[in-house]
């Protein structure tokens, strides 16, 4: 096999096998800025139309390496009534060497006030879409040519989706849970195979997210906001992302975190892997700056901490995000 082929092969083994990689769905390092992505009930929460678009670059030098990105859009249904529905679209496009999978997704979260300041509300979501996966044939260089159970050209499917969430939050803490992938299976039948120029049972397995965190005042001026991430797919390791970020004048977040694999569950590839895949699997730094009120922008840089150490230089992330309508005051958009 040829260089290009062998890079492809390399990514595919790294992403079932590493604790974070485990999952297939794609991950943001900034998902802290607006947990949409992870949470369909998380739609609405900032009470104001809020655009933001996202740009991953995973493995920087590392051939075929995935590409990602995210553009969404988000706010109240009913800004001027009770303010109990939210809405929200996701666009999403991600590659992975000669693998593509652009998806939509629609979502709605009816959101329960429930004490008469309103400072706390309780949120179920939903949300629905496509994914259209795509494999080109062409990008995957073999030395024997004419090998039967590769595709020669270009070939797409696409894939319903549906998931759900619950988000709570108040002025001091949140937490969160999601189902994502709800029209996915756990079998082996589900995996994103191809027969010569067809596809067949391209579906992701259904994933579990869980969220929180907390807002601290440290002093008038500064404020401490750790969170952390659960992900797990039942299927390989489950996953950890601890960060904490300090918010400096309302205006500059600055802060890190830890990515690690969680063996608390005993899963089927630990019969031949053990407890060899747990452990850190990288470190972040993350840095949202609030240029106007209404315009934010972030940065994270993951450092990897697996073996694929030496084979790429980190991953890039920046985020652009856009308040469309008026800034409310009493909205600062901690969680």
């Amino acid at each position: 096999m040829r260089r290009t082929f062998k890079i492809l092969a390399l990514l595919l083994c790294w992403n079932a096998m590493l604790p974070v990689q485990g999952q297939q769905n794609i991950q943001f390092t900034q998902y802290v800025f607006n947990s949409m992505s992870v949470n369909p009930a998380y739609a609405g929460y900032k009470e104001e139309l809020f655009a933001q678009l996202g740009l991953r670059s995973q493995w920087v030098d590392l051939e075929g390496a995935p590409q990602t990105g995210l553009l969404s859009l988000d706010g109240l249904l009913d800004l001027y009534g009770a303010r109990r529905h939210g809405g929200g679209i996701q666009l999403m496009a991600d590659q992975l060497g000669p693998q593509t999978a652009t998806s939509a997704y629609l979502n709605y979260a009816y959101r329960l006030r429930l004490d008469r300041e309103d400072t706390q509300r309780l949120s179920f979501g939903v949300g629905a879409g496509v994914t259209q996966y795509s494999l080109d044939g062409t990008k995957i260089i073999v030395l024997d040519d004419g090998d039967q159970t590769l595709p020669t050209g270009k070939i797409s499917n696409f894939v319903p989706d549906l998931r759900f969430g619950i988000y709570y939050h108040n002025a001091r803490w949140y937490a969160g849970i999601s189902l994502m992938d709800l029209l996915s299976g756990n079998s082996s039948d589900n995996l994103f195979r191809w027969d010569q120029t067809t596809t067949d049972h391209i579906r992701r397995r259904r994933h579990l997210y869980i969220i929180g965190g907390m807002l601290v005042d440290l002093n008038e001026s500064v404020k401490l906001r750790p969170s952390l991430l659960y992900k797990d797919d039942f299927m390989g390791p489950p996953s950890l992302d601890i960060s904490a970020m300090a918010i400096f004048g309302d205006r500059l977040w600055l802060g890190g975190g830890i990515r690690t694999g969680v063996s608390a569950f005993r899963r089927d590839y630990q019969r031949f892997t053990g407890n060899r895949l747990s452990g850190m699997n990288s470190t972040s730094f993350l840095m949202q700056i609030f240029v106007t009120e209404r315009l934010r922008i972030g940065y994270s840089y993951d450092y990897m901490l697996s073996r694929l150490n030496g084979l790429q230089n980190g991953s890039h992330e920046v985020t652009l995000g856009v308040t469309l309508g008026r800034p409310l005051d009493r909205v600062k958009c901690y969680f």
